[in-house]
């Protein structure tokens, strides 16, 4: 029977790239994202065979919607074998400004409760049937609060925490639960990052390892391994000195219309 990968977040990015694999492995795909469009054209550019995939048009920031696409995909094309949500968003917030609030406020719903919102529907019949894969999408930038970006460190932070819960939570019960945690990746999400970006890695080559992580069962992988190693220093900085590190280091650009 042919394998079947849920991915959220499919329109561009790791998302992306990560599906192409799976397709080149023979996966079945069911395609989530905002921009359905987006998706389409970019299958259409890679000639990958209307045969083989669905797409969902969805915000998983909206659990109620979150629940309609895994309800479609159940009945349409199975149960996958694999779910990962990776939907995301990065923008940078300044805690003194008020609107950015709603800024921050929007980057959690995407990020941790869309997390949720994505397993939460499978989770049942992957245990009644004691298979499957939830992959929760983390970042090094969860390890450590760099100035500037205390949405998005906070939101990664929380999915981290999240699925090392989730999956002492499921253990023994054959669902297995994997967190990524990709370091700097050449995407839309960092391409206007104004600050050195340590170990850039191209979306493919990330595929690549992530894919082979979530076969292998890993629990937990930073990708690259090299920005694992710098994040586990970062851990172990004394505050004060990491504080000295960071200082004066540009920050995430400031987004309000999105």
């Amino acid at each position: 029977m042919t394998p079947l990968v849920l991915i959220t977040g499919a329109s561009s990015g790791i998302g992306q790239a990560m599906a192409l694999h799976y397709a080149r492995l023979g996966y079945q795909l069911a395609l989530v994202a905002r921009r359905s469009d987006a998706i389409q054209a970019w299958l259409n550019e890679n000639a990958i065979n209307p045969a083989t995939y669905a797409i969902y048009s969805a915000d998983v920031a909206d659990a109620g919607q979150m629940a309609h696409v895994a309800q479609a995909c159940i009945a349409r094309q199975g149960l996958p074998d694999v779910v990962i949500a990776n939907a995301g968003i990065s923008i940078g917030v300044d805690s003194s400004v008020p609107d950015d609030l709603a800024v921050m406020a929007r980057i959690l719903a995407t990020n941790v409760m869309g997390t949720a919102a994505t397993f939460g529907p499978f989770i049942a019949p992957m245990v009644a049937r004691g298979a499957g894969t939830l992959v929760g999408i983390g970042s090094v930038a969860g390890i450590r609060g760099l100035p500037g970006h205390g949405g998005y460190c906070a939101s990664k932070a929380a999915v981290i925490s999240y699925c090392e819960s989730l999956r002492g939570e499921l253990r023994s019960s054959g669902v297995k639960v994997v967190t990524l945690c990709p370091g700097y990746i050449a995407t839309p999400l960092t391409q206007n990052n104004q600050y050195t970006m340590p170990f850039l890695m191209q979306p493919e080559v990330f595929a690549d390892k992530a894919v082979r992580a979530i076969a292998a069962g890993c629990s937990y992988r930073v990708i690259p391994w090299q920005m694992g190693v710098v994040a586990k220093l970062l851990r172990l900085l004394p505050n004060a000195v990491f504080d000295r590190l960071f200082a004066g280091r540009p920050r995430k650009p400031r987004v309000t219309n999105f």
